[in-house]
């Protein structure tokens, strides 16, 4: 298959049900991707390095299970030549400061997690439900239309290394600096 000729929404919820994890939504940069590519006329998988996949499951927060989710995940899509990063959102907070350098109070769902995602055009998450899709957006779906505003909630430094690289792949995005408060 030419993931360059077809989208990978469709590609990725007609076997939606191979994910199989608790709360788990495709999330970030592959959705806020499609939809540029889309409004410029490029080819629906221009720009788009990887995909995420995130769930929640509190009972397990070990690093090894959620490596073992994450190869069962990559070979069910691996059709799609694209590295698929899995994260269980409950445990983030286990690694967060020694990736980060601060800590963080443990998310309390999937949703809680997207809300602190870099960007609020990449805050938004899609699953399949029963045939149909459904939205996690805390920011709304607005800024999709091309504004890459910051989600504050982050680090600086993430929003600086995704707005640089993405300007040079969709240069008509309109970018909100990220100014610090006084």
């Amino acid at each position: 298959m030419n993931l360059a000729e077809k989208s990978l929404l469709p590609v990725l919820f007609d076997k939606w049900n191979r994910v199989a994890l608790l709360d788990a939504w495709l999330v970030a940069g592959a959705i806020a991707q499609t939809v540029w590519n889309h409004a410029a006329g490029f080819p629906l998988a221009h720009g788009i390095n990887d995909i995420d996949i995130v769930y929640f499951d509190g009972n397990d927060l070990s690093e090894d299970a959620e490596a073992e989710h994450a190869a069962r995940i990559r070979s069910a899509f691996s059709e799609l030549g694209l590295w698929i990063d899995v994260k269980n959102e409950a445990r983030v907070h286990l690694w967060y400061e020694t990736k980060f350098g601060y800590p963080i109070i443990p998310y309390l769902s999937t949703a809680d997690a997207i809300a602190t995602f870099p960007t609020t055009a990449t805050a938004v998450g899609l699953r399949s439900n029963n045939g149909s899709l459904e939205f996690c957006a805390p920011f709304d779906l607005a800024d999709l239309e091309g504004i890459v505003r910051p989600n504050k909630s982050q680090i600086r430094e993430i929003y600086e290394q995704k707005v640089n690289r993405w300007i040079k792949m969709w240069p008509k995005l309109h970018v909100v600096p990220w100014v610090e408060e006084k």
